[in-house]
């Protein structure tokens, strides 16, 4: 089977193929090895970053992302177990760790913004 990718891992954005008809896979039209790596990764195992919120005590929304990307298979089943979370009312910084390696991916669950219950921001 044939698929064409578009490269997102640089402004170029090469559109690459990659060929898996004859059993073994064969990319081409990538102009650097980072590209010919997320097309062979983008065909065999998709990763992407998780990014969502959690609700804080006071009903305010926390921005949050993994901090590596996770197979695209598992977003749904990351996504889930992200619902379920429930903060504490403590200060939560850019990087604070929410969630260590979600549902097993090794990826952990960041906070992408800070948060003070004293200030309220």
């Amino acid at each position: 089977m044939k698929r064409k990718i578009t490269c997102i891992i640089c402004p170029k954005g090469c559109e690459i193929e990659a060929d898996n008809t004859s059993g073994e896979l064969v990319i081409s039209g990538y102009a650097c090895t980072r590209g010919k790596r997320y097309a062979e990764t983008e065909v065999t195992c998709p990763m992407r970053t998780l990014t969502t919120t959690v609700r804080l005590p006071n009903g305010r929304m926390l921005p949050v992302r993994t901090d590596s990307p996770i197979p695209k298979s598992m977003l749904f089943e990351c996504m889930n177990r992200v619902a379920e979370i429930k903060l504490e009312p403590v200060r939560y910084a850019v990087g604070d760790i929410i969630k260590r390696d979600i549902c097993g991916t090794g990826a952990n669950l960041i906070s992408s913004s800070s948060w003070d219950p004293v200030a309220g921001i």
